[in-house]
């Protein structure tokens, strides 16, 4: 049998990688067969949650390192103010206006290693580094609604918001830069905490390698009990087909898929009873349209774009892994709008005579073709060149380039491109896309310095910032979410943007690993500590 070059070379990388895996030392008091699991990316970049530029494989190792003060259940977001259950706090509340929260600690939590008891001491310095403009902090953003952070005693812990905020739980507390640092360890290790963190989670760091990955072994003092398995591996496998052969052989349990039509079918051929776990809704996928770049100033063009476009047939390629949406929110999240609920004339059917006909009254009567680029990525140049197919049988032809991932985001930061596919995972906090994607505060600049709002809504057309500014100041969650809709069918008949799919991010498990739970939503990362072999 001859192999060829390609194929001895892919081999070669992917025998490296369970090599190095099968490699590593488990320590004595873990003598147990470890979970394994693979994720797409090079190696350990850092495992502090406050680290600017984690990746993905980072996440992983984070959240089972450390703890927040409340969390959703396992294997779910927290979608309502009432989803919320205990973690490092016991309990909490908030004031009428919902800007005043409180938070009552648990007492006895233990930090890894010796560190002692996790006190409001150290939740007030994780919160006051993220406040502090001089620190670098990850997702520092989101820490711009906190007026003031108090710690009236050993076991409380008070935030006060600039505005009101109903799910303040689920727009920053459960964020993985909001998990609670050790005081006393980060300023003693200073720089080394990124790769030798000391956290309360029911794992903590045996060691970590650029070529080995990270080891955990389970924390015996985790508040919630012992961990279900002695002894984690998480590993780096960047080369798809390599991480692939490394889950087929059995090397690793559990792998980070690839979203791109085919992949899951092609892993159940490769192993038929592999578990697919994935997070609905995973990543928004929505089309910006540049209201400054002709034709797409004109409203009939944007709206013969949208009957041209079949979501349903874009989210049945993904098959598994994705969900059409219909306005800018998810559909699994509240604010978002069921077209069933919608007038008819927002609802969209996919409709090429209408979309022709619209393209006529326009002045398109033959037709018209609109440049644009996008990602190399296999979900972004998947779905645009989906799109580009649907929109020829409307007369829409787009001269559609493929470009480098990086570039892609470099040029749509400078206002180059007029149609762009924007991707990106949020929690269940439905101002969090709007206010990214619609205000005028976001507006893309050509010198890079603006926000995600590609189509320049606000500023090229009247956009949504005063039901923005309304629903923000709304401390009634049902109410908020009621003004979230009002938006929604504003963002319909103006079409600055169209919701295309939600796109899952999933993970192929060997069915020798029961992970506890479900999973059904969430970001792309869960607690591994009711994992265990059966």
């Amino acid at each position: 049998m001859s192999i060829d070059r390609r194929r001895l070379l892919v081999t070669g990388s992917a025998l490296s990688a369970t090599a190095a895996i099968g490699r590593w030392s488990v320590p004595a008091q873990a003598q147990e067969t470890p979970i394994s699991i693979a994720l797409a990316a090079r190696a350990v970049t850092g495992i502090n949650p406050q680290q600017n530029g984690l990746t993905g494989g980072d996440n992983w190792a984070i959240r089972q390192i450390f703890d927040n003060l409340v969390k959703p259940d396992d294997g779910t977001f927290a979608v309502r103010p009432e989803d919320f259950r205990p973690a490092l706090a016991t309990s909490w509340d908030s004031s009428p206006d919902a800007k005043t929260w409180t938070f009552k600690l648990r007492e006895g939590v233990q930090f890894h290693r010796g560190y002692g008891e996790m006190t409001s001491e150290d939740v007030l310095f994780t919160f006051a580094r993220h406040l502090d403009p001089k620190i670098p902090t990850s997702q520092k953003a989101l820490y711009s609604i906190i007026e003031r952070i108090e710690a009236p005693d050993k076991y409380t812990f008070r935030v006060v918001l600039k505005r009101p905020d109903p799910i303040f739980n689920g727009s920053v507390t459960t964020a993985l830069s909001a998990a609670i640092l050790c005081k006393k360890a980060f300023e003693e290790r200073g720089q080394k905490f990124n790769l030798e963190p000391i956290g309360t989670g029911p794992y903590q760091v045996e060691s970590t390698s650029p070529t080995e990955g990270i080891l955990l072994t389970a924390f015996p003092q985790h508040y919630a009990g012992p961990a279900a398995t002695k002894t984690l591996r998480v590993a780096f496998i960047a080369d798809t087909t390599a991480r692939t052969l490394a889950f087929a052989s059995g090397q690793v349990d559990m792998i980070e898929g690839v979203r791109q039509p085919g992949w899951i079918p092609t892993i159940k051929q490769r192993s038929p009873n592999t578990i697919i776990d994935g997070t609905a809704p995973g990543s928004f996928n929505s089309l910006h349209l540049n209201l400054t770049r002709p034709p797409l100033n004109d409203v009939r063009v944007r709206q013969a774009i949208r009957y041209g476009i079949n979501n349903a047939e874009i989210a049945a390629a993904f098959a598994g892994m994705a969900v059409p949406m219909v306005g800018v929110i998810a559909p699994q999240f509240e604010g978002a709008v069921k077209k069933e609920a919608l007038p008819p004339e927002l609802r969209y059917e996919p409709d090429p005579k209408k979309a022709k006909a619209l393209l006529a009254e326009a002045g398109f009567a033959n037709g018209v073709t609109i440049p644009c680029y996008t990602s190399q990525r296999e979900d972004y140049a998947a779905i645009m060149l989906i799109i580009q197919e649907q929109l020829r049988a409307s007369g829409i032809n787009l001269d559609l380039k493929i470009i480098d991932h990086a570039t892609m985001h470099a040029e749509n930061r400078k206002d180059r491109n007029s149609i762009a596919l924007y991707s990106s995972s949020y929690p269940p906090v439905p101002t969090q896309p709007i206010l990214q994607q619609l205000s005028t505060s976001a507006e893309v600049k050509a010198d890079s310095s603006g926000g995600d709002n590609y189509s320049h809504y606000g500023t090229a057309i009247p956009g949504v910032d005063a039901l923005i500014e309304k629903a923000q100041d709304e401390p009634d969650f049902a109410k908020r979410t009621a003004l979230i809709q009002d938006i929604e069918k504003q963002t319909l008949k103006d079409l600055p943007l169209l919701g295309i799919i939600t796109l899952s991010y999933v993970i192929a498990r060997n069915p020798r690993v029961d992970l506890g739970y479900p999973v059904k939503s969430g970001y792309a990362y869960w607690p591994l500590n009711r994992a265990k072999r059966v």
